[in-house]
């Protein structure tokens, strides 16, 4: 089996605290790996919300979700603030791959770490726009 590839707190360039809550465990007593989408996925939007001005409840322009992929490492569970690391792998003309990892406070190792694509589309007709301004600004900062 190849050894995994180490996904270290200093390489990512922002964190997001995020307090699991009780219905995040699994029958396992660990966070639900579905749930590692859900985490990734807040600090994504919590970030483009407050550092690219994004308005999801009546902008014209939105980001989709169109690829995700998370490897895990080590379990987290309730009661745990973890924090979500993010950073930007590739920046295109209406699009933009992240990188993500969930840290335990404190430790310099990811328990899980993942991808995500988003593509920005015109609210209205789900087409693809290009990346605005404010929002690519925020980004390039995550590079």
């Amino acid at each position: 089996m190849a050894e995994q590839p180490q996904h270290l707190r200093a390489d990512y360039r922002h964190f997001q605290p995020i307090t699991t809550r009780w219905h995040d465990n699994d029958i396992y007593g660990h966070v639900n790996n579905v749930t590692y989408y859900s985490f990734f996925d807040s600090a994504m939007n919590i970030y483009l919300i407050e550092k690219g001005g994004l308005d999801i409840h009546g902008g014209e322009v939105i980001g989709f979700v169109v690829s995700s992929a998370c490897d895990y490492f080590a379990p987290v569970a309730y009661p745990e603030i973890i924090e979500v690391g993010l950073r930007v792998a590739k920046l295109g003309n209406s699009s933009v791959q992240y990188e993500l990892a969930i840290f335990r406070l404190g430790e310099a190792q990811a328990c899980a770490a993942g991808k995500m694509v988003h593509v920005f589309v015109e609210r209205a007709s789900n087409r693809p726009v290009p990346i605005p301004a404010s929002l690519r600004l925020a980004l390039e900062a995550l590079r």
